[in-house]
């Protein structure tokens, strides 16, 4: 069986994740996981796919960095599959762990993934630097700083925390932060 696995960073990213799974379903993947989270956040619908996978099924997923946040992570969900006889297949790249030349192209072009990963957040911080140096860089605005009488307002009209959070498009947390700040 061919089970297809879909992911995008951001909910923005809507479209993307509707090609992944017009791409899966184009292959004939009969089940599908889809999620909408970062490479770094819980990938629970990955998870549940390799858990639902059995001996024979192939994984398949549209781009290997759909997938894998690091070589390492990559050899980890290579490895739970292949302990359960599950193959891996990478549409853009034509691998299929299936085959000892899959294998190893898979491992080498997420060894070069990592690489160029590492070297992108190394050029990001080091502009971050340059423009912190020439005082370009302040970060982002406050937004909830900026609504703090709209939230002290709202809460002196009796509303619940969670209420001003949805109302103002601010989180709830931040609503807490100015009502103690306001009490203090």
């Amino acid at each position: 069986m061919l089970i297809g696995y879909a992911r995008t960073s951001t909910l923005e990213q809507e479209a993307g994740l509707e090609a992944q799974i017009r791409d899966l379903r184009a292959v004939g993947c009969e089940k599908l996981f889809s999620e909408q989270t970062s490479s770094i956040g819980p990938r629970n619908a990955l998870e549940t796919a390799v858990e639902f996978t059995r001996e024979g099924d192939t994984l398949v997923v549209t781009k290997l960095d759909r997938l894998a946040r690091s070589v390492t992570h990559m050899g980890t969900i290579i490895a739970a599959l292949a302990a359960k006889g599950v193959a891996l297949r990478i549409l853009n790249l034509g691998v299929d762990t299936a085959t000892p030349t899959g294998k190893l192209i898979l491992t080498v072009m997420g060894g070069i993934a990592e690489f160029e990963r590492e070297m992108m957040l190394e050029r990001q911080r080091e502009g971050i630097a340059k423009a912190k140096a020439e005082g370009a860089y302040k970060g982002r605005k406050p937004t909830a700083r900026a609504k703090s009488a709209d939230v002290l307002a709202l809460h002196g009209q009796g509303k619940s925390p969670t209420e001003i959070a949805k109302a103002l498009g601010i989180g709830r947390a931040s609503v807490y932060r100015i009502i103690e700040a306001q009490a203090a």
